[in-house]
């Protein structure tokens, strides 16, 4: 169905109708009852606070031994916010705290997955490129630079990539 034909449905629906139809699918569907309640109720704060709660579980677990590491785990949380609609502020603050926190882990110990270099490279870039698009990298400019330096401190192997994307942008 496309967008004109379901726009000539709802057209055609009395509003009991259409009241009928949304509360079917807030009932049905976990997606649209979840935008609804973030609709209604934005409670970004608490949403952040949670996410970096479990973000920071991955790296240093309340009950396992082990430190999963898993970068799906923030991946998901920063999809799902960007979906939602939640400010770009605390999305580009929800990138940053994931890679912040697994450089924390790696200056405790040291981590010998080429994997993990990599996947944090690629959370890097990810944000940074979020925080161009959205215009906000200059308010976050002082934590990605830190970011970068932090990878030269701890000797990561891919602290030049880190370096060269800092290079690229004019300050």
């Amino acid at each position: 169905m496309s967008k004109r034909d379901l726009k000539n449905y709802i057209n055609q629906l009395t509003k009991e109708q259409l009241e009928e139809q949304l509360v079917e699918l807030y009932d049905k569907f976990k997606d649209v009852k979840v935008y609804y309640d973030f609709v209604f109720r934005p409670n970004e704060t608490n949403l952040v606070k949670d996410a970096k709660l479990k973000i920071s579980n991955e790296y240093y677990p309340v009950r396992a031994k082990r430190p999963k590491m898993r970068r799906s785990v923030a991946q998901k949380f920063i999809k799902h916010f960007i979906v939602l609609g939640v400010d770009p502020f605390l999305i580009a603050d929800v990138m940053l705290y994931t890679i912040e926190i697994a450089q924390t882990l790696s200056s405790e110990r040291e981590i010998k997955q080429e994997a993990f270099y990599k996947s944090m490279l690629n959370s890097f870039e990810q944000a940074i490129a979020f925080m161009i698009e959205k215009g906000i990298l200059s308010e976050f400019k002082s934590r990605v630079v830190a970011i970068s330096a932090e990878t030269l401190v701890q000797n990561w192997m891919n602290h030049y990539e880190f370096n060269a994307i800092i290079e690229r942008f004019d300050y």
